[in-house]
Protein backbone atom coordinates (compact mmCIF):
# COMPACT_ATOMS: atom_id res chain seq x y z
CA UNK A 1 0.00 0.00 0.00
CA UNK A 2 3.00 2.71 1.24
CA UNK A 3 4.55 1.84 -2.47
CA UNK A 4 0.78 2.51 -4.44
CA UNK A 5 0.55 5.54 -2.92
CA UNK A 6 4.47 6.48 -3.00
CA UNK A 7 4.51 6.14 -6.70
CA UNK A 8 0.67 8.24 -6.64
CA UNK A 9 2.40 10.85 -4.72
CA UNK A 10 5.41 10.89 -7.50
CA UNK A 11 3.68 10.71 -10.30
CA UNK A 12 1.73 13.85 -9.11
CA UNK A 13 5.15 15.76 -8.32
CA UNK A 14 6.38 14.54 -11.54
CA UNK A 15 3.33 15.84 -13.72
CA UNK A 16 2.98 19.18 -12.08
CA UNK A 17 6.47 20.04 -11.85
CA UNK A 18 6.17 18.99 -15.82
CA UNK A 19 3.19 21.77 -16.30
CA UNK A 20 6.23 24.69 -15.81
CA UNK A 21 6.17 25.39 -20.10
CA UNK A 22 9.48 27.63 -19.76
CA UNK A 23 8.21 28.90 -23.54
CA UNK A 24 4.94 29.83 -22.63
CA UNK A 25 6.16 31.52 -19.30
CA UNK A 26 9.28 33.56 -20.44
CA UNK A 27 6.94 34.46 -23.97
CA UNK A 28 3.69 35.82 -21.82
CA UNK A 29 6.18 37.27 -18.57
CA UNK A 30 8.63 39.23 -20.95
CA UNK A 31 6.54 39.67 -24.38
CA UNK A 32 3.33 39.78 -23.34
CA UNK A 33 2.55 37.40 -25.66
CA UNK A 34 2.13 33.36 -26.25
CA UNK A 35 4.71 31.62 -28.58
CA UNK A 36 2.26 28.87 -29.56
CA UNK A 37 0.86 31.49 -31.64
CA UNK A 38 4.09 32.45 -33.67
CA UNK A 39 6.53 30.30 -35.96
CA UNK A 40 6.12 26.99 -35.67
CA UNK A 41 3.55 27.69 -32.39
CA UNK A 42 5.61 25.02 -30.86
CA UNK A 43 5.72 25.42 -27.44
CA UNK A 44 9.63 24.51 -27.41
CA UNK A 45 13.30 26.41 -27.37
CA UNK A 46 13.73 26.17 -30.94
CA UNK A 47 10.57 28.53 -31.95
CA UNK A 48 11.44 30.51 -28.81
CA UNK A 49 15.12 30.76 -30.00
CA UNK A 50 13.76 31.71 -34.20
CA UNK A 51 11.00 33.95 -32.37
CA UNK A 52 12.87 36.28 -29.44
CA UNK A 53 16.57 35.33 -29.58
CA UNK A 54 19.22 33.56 -27.75
CA UNK A 55 18.74 35.02 -24.21
CA UNK A 56 15.03 34.03 -24.08
CA UNK A 57 15.92 30.79 -25.71
CA UNK A 58 18.54 29.74 -22.53
CA UNK A 59 15.97 30.63 -20.12
CA UNK A 60 13.88 28.44 -21.77
CA UNK A 61 16.58 25.74 -22.04
CA UNK A 62 17.44 25.64 -18.64
CA UNK A 63 13.75 25.85 -17.23
CA UNK A 64 12.59 22.47 -19.06
CA UNK A 65 15.75 20.81 -18.52
CA UNK A 66 16.35 21.80 -14.59
CA UNK A 67 12.53 20.49 -13.90
CA UNK A 68 13.22 16.94 -15.76
CA UNK A 69 16.06 16.65 -13.56
CA UNK A 70 14.24 18.29 -10.18
CA UNK A 71 11.35 15.87 -11.24
CA UNK A 72 13.64 12.49 -11.20
CA UNK A 73 15.69 13.97 -7.50
CA UNK A 74 12.31 14.92 -5.84
CA UNK A 75 11.01 11.64 -6.95
CA UNK A 76 13.39 9.59 -5.68
CA UNK A 77 13.77 11.50 -2.01
CA UNK A 78 10.26 10.81 -1.78
CA UNK A 79 10.49 7.06 -1.46
CA UNK A 80 13.54 7.54 0.38
CA UNK A 81 11.71 9.44 3.03
CA UNK A 82 8.47 6.93 2.67
CA UNK A 83 10.79 3.90 2.69
CA UNK A 84 9.90 2.56 -0.44
CA UNK A 85 12.67 0.38 -2.17
CA UNK A 86 10.64 -1.61 -4.68
CA UNK A 87 12.52 0.40 -7.85
CA UNK A 88 13.58 3.81 -9.06
CA UNK A 89 11.09 6.90 -8.52
CA UNK A 90 13.05 8.37 -11.02
CA UNK A 91 11.20 6.22 -13.72
CA UNK A 92 7.72 7.62 -12.60
CA UNK A 93 8.79 11.31 -11.69
CA UNK A 94 10.61 11.53 -15.11
CA UNK A 95 8.17 10.19 -16.75
CA UNK A 96 5.71 12.27 -15.51
CA UNK A 97 7.01 15.16 -15.92
CA UNK A 98 7.71 14.28 -19.75
CA UNK A 99 3.78 14.12 -19.76
CA UNK A 100 3.56 17.52 -18.07
CA UNK A 101 5.59 19.22 -20.59
CA UNK A 102 3.57 17.67 -23.42
CA UNK A 103 0.41 18.48 -21.95
CA UNK A 104 0.50 21.40 -19.28
CA UNK A 105 -1.99 21.76 -16.92
CA UNK A 106 -1.73 25.30 -16.34
CA UNK A 107 -1.78 25.96 -20.31
CA UNK A 108 -4.49 24.13 -21.72
CA UNK A 109 -3.06 21.24 -21.75
CA UNK A 110 -0.92 22.03 -25.45
CA UNK A 111 3.20 21.71 -24.59
CA UNK A 112 6.16 21.00 -26.50
CA UNK A 113 7.66 18.23 -27.99
CA UNK A 114 9.83 16.86 -24.34
CA UNK A 115 12.98 16.93 -25.59
CA UNK A 116 14.79 18.93 -23.12
CA UNK A 117 12.62 17.56 -20.30
CA UNK A 118 13.34 14.20 -21.62
CA UNK A 119 17.06 15.32 -21.77
CA UNK A 120 17.34 15.87 -17.85
CA UNK A 121 15.37 12.80 -17.23
CA UNK A 122 17.78 11.12 -18.88
CA UNK A 123 20.81 12.99 -17.36
CA UNK A 124 19.78 12.02 -13.65
CA UNK A 125 18.36 8.64 -14.75
CA UNK A 126 21.74 7.70 -16.58
CA UNK A 127 24.48 10.21 -16.78
CA UNK A 128 27.00 7.91 -18.94
CA UNK A 129 24.06 7.67 -21.10
CA UNK A 130 23.26 11.12 -21.39
CA UNK A 131 26.91 11.90 -22.03
CA UNK A 132 27.18 9.43 -25.18
CA UNK A 133 24.02 10.96 -26.90
CA UNK A 134 25.25 14.31 -26.05
CA UNK A 135 28.86 13.88 -27.86
CA UNK A 136 26.98 12.03 -30.60
CA UNK A 137 24.93 14.53 -31.70
CA UNK A 138 26.02 17.89 -31.02
CA UNK A 139 28.77 17.26 -34.11
CA UNK A 140 25.62 16.74 -36.36
CA UNK A 141 23.66 19.64 -34.92
CA UNK A 142 26.45 22.11 -35.61
CA UNK A 143 27.30 20.50 -39.38
CA UNK A 144 23.84 20.30 -39.80
CA UNK A 145 21.97 23.10 -38.09
CA UNK A 146 18.54 21.27 -37.71
CA UNK A 147 17.68 20.84 -34.02
CA UNK A 148 14.70 18.66 -35.14
CA UNK A 149 17.57 15.56 -36.75
CA UNK A 150 19.56 16.00 -34.03
CA UNK A 151 16.57 15.34 -31.63
CA UNK A 152 14.81 12.62 -34.00
CA UNK A 153 18.21 10.69 -34.19
CA UNK A 154 18.95 11.11 -30.40
CA UNK A 155 15.74 9.76 -29.75
CA UNK A 156 16.50 6.36 -31.98
CA UNK A 157 20.13 6.23 -30.27
CA UNK A 158 18.51 6.32 -26.53
CA UNK A 159 17.40 3.01 -26.57
CA UNK A 160 20.60 1.42 -27.75
CA UNK A 161 23.01 3.11 -25.78
CA UNK A 162 21.25 2.19 -22.62
CA UNK A 163 21.09 -1.12 -23.51
CA UNK A 164 24.96 -1.07 -24.70
CA UNK A 165 25.71 0.61 -22.00
CA UNK A 166 24.24 -1.51 -18.82
CA UNK A 167 25.28 -4.97 -20.28
CA UNK A 168 28.92 -3.40 -20.44
CA UNK A 169 28.74 -2.23 -16.98
CA UNK A 170 26.80 -5.49 -15.79
CA UNK A 171 23.72 -4.41 -15.02
CA UNK A 172 19.88 -5.19 -15.43
CA UNK A 173 18.88 -3.57 -18.29
CA UNK A 174 15.25 -4.32 -19.17
CA UNK A 175 13.60 -1.78 -17.51
CA UNK A 176 15.98 0.64 -18.54
CA UNK A 177 15.89 -0.20 -21.96
CA UNK A 178 11.99 -0.58 -22.19
CA UNK A 179 11.66 2.86 -20.26
CA UNK A 180 14.15 4.17 -23.08
CA UNK A 181 12.15 3.25 -26.03
CA UNK A 182 9.12 4.34 -24.29
CA UNK A 183 10.24 8.00 -23.57
CA UNK A 184 11.97 7.96 -27.58
CA UNK A 185 8.72 6.97 -28.81
CA UNK A 186 6.93 9.67 -27.45
CA UNK A 187 9.65 12.18 -28.58
CA UNK A 188 9.26 10.62 -32.38
CA UNK A 189 5.72 10.87 -32.46
CA UNK A 190 5.55 14.62 -31.35
CA UNK A 191 8.03 15.19 -34.22
CA UNK A 192 6.00 13.13 -36.76
CA UNK A 193 5.53 16.17 -38.88
CA UNK A 194 9.30 17.26 -38.37
CA UNK A 195 9.88 13.75 -39.65
CA UNK A 196 8.11 14.00 -42.74
CA UNK A 197 9.53 17.18 -43.35
CA UNK A 198 12.98 15.94 -42.94
CA UNK A 199 12.33 13.14 -45.48
CA UNK A 200 11.31 15.66 -48.17
CA UNK A 201 13.87 17.54 -47.11
CA UNK A 202 12.09 21.06 -46.21
CA UNK A 203 13.32 20.92 -42.75
CA UNK A 204 14.44 24.43 -41.36
CA UNK A 205 18.53 25.39 -40.87
CA UNK A 206 19.42 27.69 -38.28
CA UNK A 207 20.56 30.43 -40.82
CA UNK A 208 18.80 29.48 -43.67
CA UNK A 209 15.93 32.50 -45.03
CA UNK A 210 12.47 31.53 -43.71
CA UNK A 211 11.49 33.06 -47.33
CA UNK A 212 12.86 30.14 -48.85
CA UNK A 213 11.74 27.19 -46.81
Amino acid sequence: MITILASAICLVEGYLLGSLNFSIMVSRLFKGEDIRNYGSKNAGMTNILRTYGKKYAVMVGVGDFCKGVCAVFIGRLIFSLMGVTLFDAGYAAGAAALLGHLFPLYFGFKGGKGVLTGLGVVLTLSPLSFAIIVLLELPLLYFTRIVSLASVTGAILYPIVTCVVHILQRRPFILDTVFSVALAGVVLYMHRANIKRLLSGTEYRFGQDKKKQ
